[in-house]
């Protein structure tokens, strides 16, 4: 287990951008992807805006778009762009394998299954049949790429991106892979919209993490995909090296399915930190899952403090969340969030949480809020919790101490 763990190649699409470049400038900016719903009509509801895509065309990226859902192309084009950014375009990829991360996966399918059957329009279509597994997404992005090792897709709620990363870095630390592709994704859909407006968990116009005022999630979409390569076989191609994977820690709440808890989140901090052997001093900026509800922000505030203490007081490790311009996507929320990590990393900057206008008193950790931050970043814990208790951090390094 004592093979380091790079990140070769990230690749991303996104309600502010597809492809590194462009969403890290809109990102970096402060720009929001948060728009009026347009894949499906919300006139029954009381909320109407998401981070919602819309300008993501398959053809872009030579996707048969009667063959695959909507989460799938995601995440077809997301590895594309992952996979060309890590150089891995012309090399023998045969024995790299697939793990992805999603909540809902291919729920569009099984929405325009219920139309057909609503409208009694007779026989439903095979191929909507065929998109709907979730287990698919990760066999398309095999089938695509033809990679042949392990495929996999984890469906842990919107920490399932980070469990994806996690088992992905096992993967490569245990020897049994050179190659893993590993993030996560999710598409828009009705079912999850309505599901979150019916437990009143939708802002109405933004999503405010950490500020006094906020009143919910963005339901959004997207995909992030990491390249995970051993650290030998980096060196035997000569590729860039963004940072590393160090550690990781997970925890389940076994308590309340909906409701974070403190305890649940410093464990799995405490265990991310003890695995990628570095001490609470050593982190400099938190990605954190940050989802702008009453409850997660303030559980999530107060395990931060307890772990970094007077540090956190003296305004380190820096804070943020990105979920203020991309709303929260799922299964791909915690993947994007560690492309955003490894860039923090790469370029020296930490993007803002925006509308942040006047900061909850019982959040009191140090958000980076409304513009970006020039800082050099050496080590980054991204959090991911989600429905169930499932708590999942990942510590990512650029290596310079290893």
């Amino acid at each position: 287990m004592n093979n380091r763990v790079c990140v070769t190649g990230v690749g991303i699409v996104s309600s502010i951008g597809h492809g590194k470049k462009n969403f890290w400038d809109h990102l970096i900016t402060g720009n929001s992807g948060i728009t009026e719903v347009e894949l499906f009509d919300t006139s029954p509801f009381d909320v109407h805006r998401s981070g919602e895509i819309k300008n993501f065309d398959p053809s872009e990226f030579k996707i048969n778009e009667n063959r695959y859902g909507r989460c799938s192309q995601l995440a077809i084009a997301a590895c594309q762009l992952a996979v060309d950014d890590a150089g891995l375009t012309k090399l023998k990829r045969a024995n790299a394998a697939v793990i992805i991360g999603t909540t809902l996966g291919e729920t569009q399918s099984i929405e325009a299954i219920d139309q057909l059957w609503v409208k009694d329009e007779g026989s439903v279509r095979t191929d909507l049949i065929e998109q709907y597994p979730a287990g698919n997404i990760a066999d398309n992005v095999a089938d695509v790429f033809s990679f042949k090792g392990a495929s996999m897709v984890i469906p842990n709620a919107c920490a399932a991106g980070n469990f994806a990363i996690s088992y992905a870095y096992d993967l490569i630390r245990s020897g049994d892979y050179d190659i893993v592709i590993t993030g996560g994704a999710e598409a828009m859909s009705k079912i999850a919209f309505t599901g979150f407006c019916r437990i009143f968990a939708i802002a109405p116009n933004k999503c405010q993490p950490f500020d006094i005022d906020r009143k919910g999630i963005m339901v959004g979409e997207g995909a992030g995909m990491l390249v995970l390569e051993s650290e030998e076989h980096v060196r035997s191609r000569q590729a860039k090296v963004y940072c590393y994977v160090t550690g990781f820690g997970l925890s389940a709440d076994a308590k309340s399915m909906i409701i974070p808890d403190e305890d649940g989140i410093y464990k799995a901090m405490c265990s991310a930190l003890k695995d990628a052997k570095v001490e609470s001093r050593d982190v400099d900026y938190i990605c954190a899952h940050g989802t702008g509800t009453k409850a997660n922000d303030l559980a999530e505030s107060k395990a931060i403090c307890r772990l970094f203490g007077s540090r956190q007081k003296n305004g380190s490790p820096l804070v943020t969340s990105i979920k203020s311009m991309l709303g929260h996507t799922m299964g791909a929320a915690s993947a994007i969030e560690s492309i955003s990590c490894v860039l923090s990393i790469d370029t020296g900057i930490i993007p803002p949480t925006i509308n942040l206008e006047e900061q909850d008193p019982g959040c009191d950790i140090h958000c980076v809020a409304n513009a970006a931050l020039e800082r050099r970043v050496n080590t980054v814990l991204n959090n991911a919790f989600a429905f169930g208790g499932n708590n999942s951090c990942v510590v990512f390094s650029n290596g310079c101490d290893r």
